[in-house]
């Protein structure tokens, strides 16, 4: 029967590791080529220096912040900022009322705005919209026509809120140019009028609205996703989910229930009754105002429409951190230099050749030419780091600190751990008497079991590390499951199929004294021959017996119990079949 297996196993595994890396790579230079990404990693605040902010707070009401406030200020700003725990913010207090930001490089305009934007979120419905611009004095509703309530509003959504006050606030606002249309702080159990601001993509759009219903702070998480179809299929249209706590899902499956009877009579999808929709509001300021489609009972309600990937997280961000109790302005701004520096982060770097060239003169002299793959999958693991860094530093605001650098040259020792169980369950086989191939087979069944076990013990240490900590601790647990799992992907594609190439050379195969992998340095146990015989040191030349009896000596050294008493079983039965065959004589 002809061979249906490989001709060169392995080969195909190889092929798909440069596959990733290549793709890896193209996704920088993608990035890199579209200004939105560089080759080198994004550095912290100890490693480039960047700014320094103080925040003043402002207390509604004029009143004095606590510590209980100023604290959990300063966790939602540090959520706000550095939600991920990478990018290597540093928030502190000062002198018991200001909060201190300290950002790596330049903060955007959008990180200043989530910085001292304030937790005065809130759901109101929406009573009336119009366009962004002020009405036009000469189209303005004569004061005889101007709506009058009628009676007292029986829920937050009666337009018996509209009094002739708002209503012309409503027309003279400007949401165009807010910055003309500063408010005070609105008082939640009264109407509001107020501006969703104009987008890139929409206008700016004015609204009034009713008293609020349910408060930010029952928000549990926000989330964003790719939206899923009736049948199940995920489409291309993003979504923005919101989870409320026990009493914000009580209020709104009572607020959608109103709401949705205003949807259904203005026609459904095809109507346009204002109030069909309610508004989320951050500091007095729509940021969305959704059409409720149903009646939402279990609190999980999902907002779709028109948004992008970066919209869909602005908003998720937003409900998610929109719960700070006090709000902040920037007192004052600076750069800042580097905490530690470049000596620092060149001392670090020296550490890790330091130790990189101490594992090569390891691997080197402890196994030959099987060294170099030590090398080349230590070379392939620091690529795949190099690159994945890089691109979380695009796309994650991953910032590499010198605690991180650390994390990186604990890995190379972690590493180097991997292939040295590996090699060494391949010269195991080999001092049982098995060929390279069979070898590198049965040896790689062995140590993957060991190999998996130790980097699931690492992952589990960088998770734990990353959960419970913050600061640049965050930043060292993140590298160090960062190259875990690098280790893992470089063993499993890279060490293991290059082996399984290098068993069917000739160089290797064969057990050339320099390879690493010679069956007589090693030791090997006695070949079978065959007709009741065993290969024994009796049947060579006394000058091959002379050569080869400091390795047997080693192989001795190095057998386990179990080994040496398997030895000692195969001696006594090559004793035996020795005086069997005499006796027949």
């Amino acid at each position: 029967m002809a061979r249906t297996g490989p001709k060169k196993p392995g080969l195909r595994v190889l092929v798909w590791l440069g596959v990733l890396i290549a793709a890896l790579t193209a996704v920088l230079a993608g990035g890199a080529l579209a200004g939105q990404a560089s080759w080198a990693p994004k550095l912290a605040l100890d490693l480039e220096g960047g700014t320094q902010m103080i925040l003043a707070p402002k207390v509604e009401g004029g009143s004095d912040i606590n510590e209980e406030q100023l604290n959990q200020a300063v966790a939602i700003i540090r959520q706000r900022v550095d939600g991920s725990g990478v990018a290597e913010a540093e928030i502190s207090t000062q002198s018991g009322r200001n909060v201190v930001v300290s950002l790596p490089g330049t903060p955007s305009s959008q990180t200043r705005d989530l910085i001292q934007a304030s937790a005065d979120m809130n759901f109101r419905p929406v009573l009336l919209n119009g366009a962004g611009a002020p009405v036009p004095e000469e189209s303005r509703a004569p004061e005889d026509q101007l709506p009058k309530p009628t009676a007292e509003p029986a829920n937050s959504s009666d337009i018996n809120w509209i009094t002739p006050e708002i209503y012309r606030q409503f027309e003279t606002l400007d949401c165009d140019n807010p910055s003309q249309d500063e408010q005070e702080r609105s008082d939640p159990a009264k109407p509001l009028v107020t501006c969703e601001p104009a987008t890139d993509t929409t206008p700016a759009i004015k609204y009034i609205l009713g008293p609020v219903e349910v408060k930010g702070s029952n928000i549990v998480t926000s989330s964003f996703q790719l939206q899923q179809g009736a049948q199940g299929a995920v489409t291309n249209d993003w979504a923005v989910n919101i989870q409320f706590d026990d009493e914000g899902t009580a209020k709104f499956k009572e607020v959608t229930e109103r709401l949705n009877q205003f949807y259904v009579a203005a026609g459904g999808e095809s109507g346009t009754d204002p109030k069909a929709q309610f508004a989320i509001v951050l500091d007095d300021q729509v940021i969305s105002a959704p059409r409720s489609l149903a009646v939402i009972t279990d609190g999980r309600p999902q907002i779709t429409g028109g948004f992008t990937e970066q919209t869909a997280k602005a908003l998720s961000d937003q409900l998610r951190f929109g719960a700070l109790p006090i709000s902040f302005e920037i007192q004052s701004e600076q750069q800042i230099s580097a905490t530690l520096g470049g000596e620092q982060l060149r001392m670090g770097l020296l550490a890790g050749l330091i130790g990189l060239l101490l594992v090569v003169v390891y691997s080197l002299f402890q196994y030959r030419a099987l060294g170099f793959v030590t090398i080349a999958s230590l070379v392939v693991a620091g690529v795949l780091t190099y690159l994945a860094i890089a691109i979380l530093g695009w796309t994650e605001n991953y910032r590499l600190s010198l605690a991180g650098v650390a994390g990186i040259i604990v890995a190379i020792g972690q590493t180097a751990d991997s292939f040295i169980v590996y090699f060494e369950r391949i010269r195991d086989e080999l001092r049982e008497g098995r060929g390279l191939v069979s070898a590198v087979e049965n040896g790689w069944k062995r140590a993957k079991r060991t190999v998996l076990a130790s980097k699931a013990v690492n992952l589990l240490a960088a998770l734990v590390l990353y959960f419970v900590a913050v600061g640049n601790v965050r930043g060292f647990a993140f590298t160090l499951g960062l190259t875990a799992i690098a280790d893992l992907i470089v063993v499993f594609m890279f060490t293991h199929p290059t082996l399984q190439l290098l068993a069917r050379t000739r160089f290797f195969g064969e057990g050339h004294p320099l390879s690493g992998l010679d069956p007589k340095r090693l030791g090997a146990v006695p070949l079978y021959r065959g007709a009741g015989r065993l290969r024994t040191p009796e049947d060579k030349p006394s000058v091959v017996r002379a050569k080869n009896a400091g390795a047997a000596a080693e192989a001795e050294r190095r057998m386990t119990i179990a080994e040496r008493r398997l030895a000692e079983k195969q001696e006594q039965l090559a004793g035996s079949s020795k005086t069997a065959a005499k006796e027949n004589k």
